[in-house]
């Protein structure tokens, strides 16, 4: 048992912070588990949310959370194109070859002169650094 006043302190605060994080956890467990017997968009977004809320209280890193969330939603991606598969491979391919090669163009020229003006500004701004290193 801790003697110092502050030292008791951290010890309860150490204690109610624990059961704090082990009810979060509890939390993203019970939502994997429901998602992992009914993969449905719902349960899939419920885990993110509960992964989301461990990131904002500091229990869990900000990566590991979107590691995780990445397999799952690409678990529910297998699960939901297994059913629906034929159906889309027929449509998709038609509908979508034509309007990329449409886009393609255009976003290339309008890159083209924003890229050119950056470039010009930027080496006035090199010049005077040279002057003000020789010196």
């Amino acid at each position: 048992m801790p003697i110092i006043k502050s030292a008791k302190k951290a010890a309860r605060q150490s204690v109610k912070r624990t059961a704090h994080n082990q009810q979060i956890k509890r939390a993203i467990k019970a939502a994997l588990k429901e998602f992992k017997e009914h993969p449905t968009d719902e349960n899939l977004r419920k885990v993110q949310s509960e992964y989301d809320k461990a990131i904002k209280k500091g229990l869990i890193k900000k990566n590991t959370a979107s590691r995780r969330k990445s397999s799952l939603a690409k678990l529910a991606k297998e699960l939901s194109g297994k059913t629906a598969k034929p159906a889309k491979k027929s449509s998709k391919p038609t509908a979508k070859a034509a309007p990329k090669k449409a886009a393609k163009p255009a976003a290339k020229t309008a890159k083209a002169p924003k890229a050119a003006a950056k470039k010009a500004p930027a080496a006035k701004k090199a010049s005077p650094a040279k002057k003000a290193s020789t010196k």
